[in-house]
């Protein structure tokens, strides 16, 4: 999957396909998330603070940590 940079203090990348969303942390760790619609994706990428919205909305879907 393909990940956007992004401009953030926790965030470093965003990639979105079919309903799957990878997070990339400045700190390496690397998590998908499950089932998210891409309105939400957008809505993350289009937010004043990323790292604000990612926090209020990173409990809705399930994750797997991928690194």
């Amino acid at each position: 999957m393909n990940r956007r940079p992004v401009t953030s203090s926790h965030i470093a990348s965003i990639g979105f396909d079919d309903g799957e969303m990878e997070v990339e942390f400045l700190s390496g760790h690397l998590h998908l998330y499950h089932d998210v619609p891409e309105a939400e994706y957008q809505a993350l990428l289009g937010a004043d603070s990323i790292g604000k919205h990612f926090h209020q909305i990173k409990s809705r879907y399930q994750s797997t940590k991928l690194k």
